[in-house]
């Protein structure tokens, strides 16, 4: 069970940092490029690499081609994130987080595949709800039924990016400790950010969003990039201890915790929050909410 508790402190603390990055797209990033948002979490794995080495000097003596692929997947988690803001930059955040679901299912079939992991009936079962669940709360009716082609695409590379990375996390994880994996993970995330920065467009973007809004920008990214770095330490945590797919199935709660916190925002600060409020999305989405809390009971026997 302890693994649960690690697994789903991915989810909420995402979803927190999901309405953080609609408010950082929309009042900063609305019409310039999402990418250089990405430097911020890239300076964020940066700066936790000492800290890490400090704590584990072993994750210096990884071989030179474990550490590569564990970088990799540091860069395909950032191009996920890119895929994730660009997506975000033209939906709401509850539109997008639905998509998070399909992530899963990759991670499943992945998981099958490369690792070996199988799952029982009744975690299949469970699995199946906790899906359906976060779908349900989701769905949206009448004009605004339905999804863009150009998000739907952008978001299943996200999912499928996400599902490949935390495929190589969970196989360095297992065999090599979790920090010594965290720490090259970070260092490709790092990498990526380095990237950003040599191109000079995003570079001079980059510079300029410094300059006009420094106190505020570098508060609530941090707050942010502290939310969202909590998240994923603790979901990284749950692959070294439960099957990828189960991890992967709480952490498509995450589209749950979204529409909750967006109605606590509608009602307690509406000009932070546009979720409905009526009583037949209530019923909906505390339906759903029994779907996911049933399926998370069911996965963890």
């Amino acid at each position: 069970m302890s693994w649960l508790v690690f697994a789903l402190s991915g989810p909420i603390l995402w979803a927190i940092s999901t309405h953080l990055d609609k408010y950082l797209v929309e009042k900063y990033f609305k019409d310039s490029n999402v990418a250089v948002m990405l430097v911020f979490t890239a300076l964020t794995g940066a700066l936790t690499l000492p800290f890490i080495a400090w704590h584990d000097p072993a994750a210096l003596a990884l071989p030179a081609a474990s550490a590569t692929l564990i970088a990799f997947s540091g860069l395909l988690y950032m191009g996920a994130m890119l895929f994730y803001l660009r997506a975000l930059q033209s939906e709401e955040a509850s539109v997008i987080a639905p998509f998070y679901q399909a992530s899963p299912l990759f991670g499943y079939v992945l998981a099958y595949a490369v690792l070996g992991e199988t799952l029982t009936g009744v975690q299949m079962i469970g699995g199946i709800l906790v899906v359906t669940g976060t779908l349900l709360v989701s769905w949206r009716s009448g004009a605004q039924q339905g999804f863009k082609a150009r998000t739907t695409a952008l978001m299943l590379a996200c999912a499928l990016a996400l599902a490949v990375s935390s495929l190589i996390f969970k196989a360095f994880s297992l065999r090599d400790e979790f920090w010594p994996t965290t720490f090259w993970m970070f260092a490709g995330q790092a990498l990526f950010g380095v990237l950003l920065l040599a191109i000079g467009p995003f570079r001079r973007q980059f510079v300029n969003l410094l300059r006009s809004n420094l106190g505020a920008l570098l508060t609530v990214n941090a707050v942010n990039e502290l939310v969202n770095l909590g998240g994923s330490l603790g979901m990284r945590y749950a692959l070294t201890l439960a099957p990828l797919s189960l991890v992967q199935a709480v952490g498509s709660t995450t589209s749950l915790f979204v529409f909750g916190f967006g109605v606590a925002l509608s009602l307690l600060w509406p000009s932070f929050g546009r979720e409905s409020v009526s009583s037949r999305d209530l019923i909906r989405k505390g339906g759903a909410a029994l779907l996911v809390c049933a399926g998370i009971v069911l996965i963890t026997r």
